[in-house]
């Protein structure tokens, strides 16, 4: 039955041409922002994983910063614990001078005191933002911190909220161990041979305070590496849930609009229906 009040042709070309109109302005959004959800209502599902995996990539950005200002710190003390190496074994030098009787003790025992000066000097100045990692006392609130906490990674499990992970990093504390030594001297062959040992101790202690730092300095590289690549993954793991294929969108975005040039000659073959009902009337 034709009618000249409803045409029903026209109304299924109308929801037609719309729901290609649809089609086609989410297509664009697509290109133009790269993304196939922009929005919670584009798909709630994809978009809270990708929220919360996003917040991930950021608390790791704050992980890196940390374990970057951690290398720092041990890059410090590690080369003032190396520094100390050298110089007790400068002095471990002059105290077997000064065992000879006719060694000169005033001018050695000058050199000593000169050296031991240095060795204090170092120690105390081997601070990167106020963490010193030579000293008993790391940060030098006298609260007596032996050790330098360091947010390793953030960890997620499930539902719960994330969590961070530290690492501690513990201090040489060659202040005790090499600064914190008085020497004997060097005014006798004897008081010599009493420095010689006393230098030796502090050379075991120093050397082994710079290994500790070494190993602390290898886990702080290796956790950064590891941090690094987790953020890359998971920045990868979000733009494979919500990024738009670009090829896919761009022949999607064609074909659409082939289909909004038919649906609107489809509506206007529909709208001239009823005047052939004209001729019914001649």
């Amino acid at each position: 039955m034709s009618s000249i009040i409803t045409n029903n042709s026209a109304m299924v070309a109308l929801q037609t041409l719309k729901s290609i109109n649809s089609n086609l302005a989410d297509t664009q959004s697509a290109i133009s922002t790269g993304k196939d959800v922009n929005s919670a209502k584009d798909n709630a599902s994809v978009w809270s994983i990708s929220k919360v995996m996003e917040s991930d990539v950021s608390g790791l950005d704050a992980v890196k910063d940390s374990l970057a200002t951690g290398q720092s710190a041990i890059a410090v003390a590690s080369a003032g614990a190396e520094l100390i190496v050298e110089t007790i074994k400068e002095m471990q030098a002059l105290a077997v001078s000064a065992q000879s009787e006719g060694a000169n003790f005033a001018q050695i025992n000058t050199e000593m005191t000169a050296k031991k000066e240095q060795l204090d000097s170092i120690v105390a100045g081997s601070q990167f933002n106020g963490v010193n990692l030579l000293n008993t006392d790391v940060d030098g609130a006298g609260a007596g911190t032996t050790s330098m906490t360091v947010v390793g990674s953030i960890n997620r499990v499930g539902a719960a909220a994330a969590t961070a992970t530290t690492i501690a990093v513990p201090s040489a504390n060659l202040e005790a161990t090499v600064t914190g030594i008085t020497l004997t001297g060097t005014a006798t062959t004897a008081d010599a041979s009493d420095t010689y040992d006393e230098l030796t101790t502090m050379l075991t202690a120093a050397i082994s305070g710079a290994a500790s730092l070494g190993t602390s300095a290898k886990r702080l590289d290796d956790q950064s590496n590891f941090v690094s690549k987790l953020s890359d993954s998971l920045t990868s793991g979000i733009g494979a849930l919500v990024d738009a294929d670009m090829e896919a969108a761009s022949a999607k975005l064609q074909a659409l609009q082939t289909q909004q040039q038919l649906g609107v000659q489809a509506l206007s073959i529909a709208n001239q229906a009823p005047q052939s009902i004209l001729s019914l009337f001649r």
